[in-house]
């Protein structure tokens, strides 16, 4: 069995959403199992529905008409009879939507934020199912929150491995067995539930990472990512109008820059896929034939191009013990701590004598919750609006290449392969 994984912009309209119907019949008489996310930048849209939840209700009509308007014009296109039972579905799930918030909410942000943000993903695979049925495809919708079990980390569930595992391959593997060896098994991404059936999310572009949690579970042949790009490429082209693409490249270096921000890959989708040796390929829905990148196991290839991560709205936070104390192991695992309990995760950091100094994303609501904790005990600096320069494989050249005229470095760190650059535009 092969796992496909389609993003966003692979079904942004009803002209993307009849192409993967082509892509999956390229693949002619074999089971796949397929993981859509929201269409377009639903999720965005989503985002906002709950902000406005908490903090202007007055607009929230108005969003959540938007996207019902957005994904009722490409169903129109997709059906043309208005009795087609899949008006009445994609009803159903903003009537669910509008019984969510028409509630105060809860308080608990990150909890509100799943159980909103996640009917992009059922409203997706809902549409999609409905239009492969409709186009003589044997197809099986699966409710993902049924089968990947997480604890009750809101916005980043912890996912329960032995148990996904098992309820993925019970749901899954009998009907293997007795359907047409070219079934569909449909289901959504990013999305997951506690013990206690509530809905969670794996963390913020997490589809790739359920389809390698789906790939791990059912041992697949090969897991592929459909972009709207040609593969892996070294640098973003919104910054470099020359990129190149990584034909392949080893897991161990796929990890290395999923971790450092490039976002063509969720950073937890490979170690599962490494774990049993299951290929990745990065691949275009624009140029289906065409061959991608591949990440595998084997590791020449990885030193031959450098690559080029560009993190922006970045903040530098620079932490001190109020009583003059060193930073030693002490002081960094509180911090650290901290940080782990306020999930705000790090991207680089550096230690003097008496500063600690790191950089994270600037999520507000996080970082004020961060501050508040430890500001009991250390003094806080911090800098906003920054830009987090990472080059794998670099030279001096390539370093120049990114450092013109007008970037003031405020920290930088060099490894042998890596060097990190913290930079404010001047």
């Amino acid at each position: 069995m092969k796992v496909f994984k389609f993003g966003g912009a692979s079904v942004k309209d009803a002209m993307a959403v009849r192409n993967v119907s082509v892509i999956l019949n390229n693949f002619g008489k074999e089971p796949l199992l397929v993981v859509v996310s929201a269409m377009g930048k639903t999720t965005n849209a989503l985002e906002k529905v709950v902000d406005d939840w908490y903090n202007n209700p007055a607009l929230l009509d108005e969003d959540i008409r938007t996207i019902e308007n957005y994904h009722n014009g490409i169903t129109s296109e997709l059906f043309t009879d208005p009795g087609s039972p899949v008006f009445q579905r994609l009803q159903n799930w903003f009537t669910e939507l509008r019984s969510l918030t028409c509630i105060p909410p809860s308080g608990n942000f990150d909890r509100d934020y799943d159980q909103v943000v996640s009917l992009g993903e059922l409203i997706s695979t809902t549409i999609v199912h409905e239009f492969l049925q409709s186009e003589k495809r044997d197809t099986e919708w699966l409710d993902v929150r049924n089968l990947i079990r997480t604890d009750d980390t809101w916005r980043e569930g912890k996912v329960d491995w032995s148990t996904s595992a098992s309820l993925i391959r019970r749901a899954i593997m009998p009907e293997l067995d007795h359907k047409d060896s070219n079934t569909v098994f449909l289901t959504q991404g990013f999305l997951g539930s506690t013990s206690n059936t509530e809905t969670t999310t794996l963390g913020r572009e997490g589809s790739d990472y359920t389809a390698a949690i789906f790939s791990y579970a059912l041992d697949a042949e090969e897991m592929i990512i459909w972009k709207d790009v040609p593969g892996l490429l070294n640098a973003d082209p919104k910054y470099f109008s020359k990129t190149e693409k990584l034909a392949a490249i080893s897991f161990r270096e796929a990890m290395e820059l999923s971790y450092y921000g490039a976002t063509i890959i969720h950073p937890k989708t490979i170690k599962p896929l490494q774990n049993k040796d299951i290929p990745l390929l990065i691949r275009s829905f624009v140029e289906p034939e065409a061959e991608g990148t591949i990440i595998h196991q084997n590791t020449s290839s990885d030193s031959l191009i450098p690559s080029f991560i560009f993190k922006v709205d970045q903040v530098l936070i620079s932490i001190s013990p109020r009583d003059f104390s060193f930073i030693d192991e002490q002081n960094l695992s509180e911090i650290l701590a901290v940080f782990a309990e306020t999930n705000v995760h790090i991207h680089l950091m550096q230690n003097t004598a008496l500063s600690f100094s790191v950089c994270v994303d600037n999520n507000e609501r996080r970082l004020k919750q961060l501050f508040k904790e430890l500001e009991k005990k250390y003094k806080i600096r911090y800098n906003t609006n920054l830009e987090l320069i990472t080059i794998r494989h670099y030279d001096q050249a390539t370093i120049d290449r990114v450092m013109e005229d007008g970037k003031s470095i405020l920290l930088e760190m060099r490894s042998r392969v890596t060097a990190q650059f913290v930079v404010k535009n001047l």
